[in-house]
């Protein structure tokens, strides 16, 4: 049984687009790497044409995958998140209880998160911490450096 993964609109439209770049760009090309080390003669000692089809193989297993993934996706909905209490795809500012930082995230589904772009995943420690929580609540954290408190900020959307 396959597992059920959880994206936002653009993440889908990402995935989507990766498995298009794999099938119409990629595919063609190694068939065309192929083709060319058949040309090439005897097929037993062509070590382009071994090359190509390991490439090959790795693709499609690639593909595979990825069409399983966006077969098994469910769209999150995010028209009725409620914003008094952080959920997912939650904009979160949370301060530091301890320094005075503050910092704000978007919870995200796992696979959809970019620490550079300020989305961590709700199955993360300060994901998991967070969720649940309502403007002025603090959030202490448990991580591998020690437990950390936030305080909550702000929630929107």
């Amino acid at each position: 049984m396959s597992k059920i993964n959880y994206y936002t609109a653009e993440g889908l439209k990402s995935l989507k687009d990766e498995l298009q770049e794999l099938k119409m760009v990629q595919r063609p090309a190694i068939s065309a790497q192929i083709g060319e080390a058949i040309d090439k003669g005897d097929l037993s000692e062509n070590a382009e044409y071994d090359a190509a089809k390991e490439a090959q193989g790795i693709l499609e297993m690639k593909i595979s995958k990825l069409d399983n993934v966006i077969a098994n996706a469910r769209l999150i909905d995010d028209t009725n998140i409620d914003a008094s209490k952080v959920y997912i795809l939650s904009k979160v500012k949370i301060k530091n209880v301890v320094n005075g930082m503050e910092i704000e995230y978007t919870l995200v589904a796992e696979n959809e998160a970019d620490l550079k772009a300020k989305k961590i995943s709700i199955e993360s420690p300060i994901g998991k911490g967070l969720v649940g929580k309502s403007v002025g609540d603090i959030a202490e954290i448990k991580t591998p450096g020690g437990s950390l408190k936030f305080e909550i900020c702000e929630i929107s959307r």
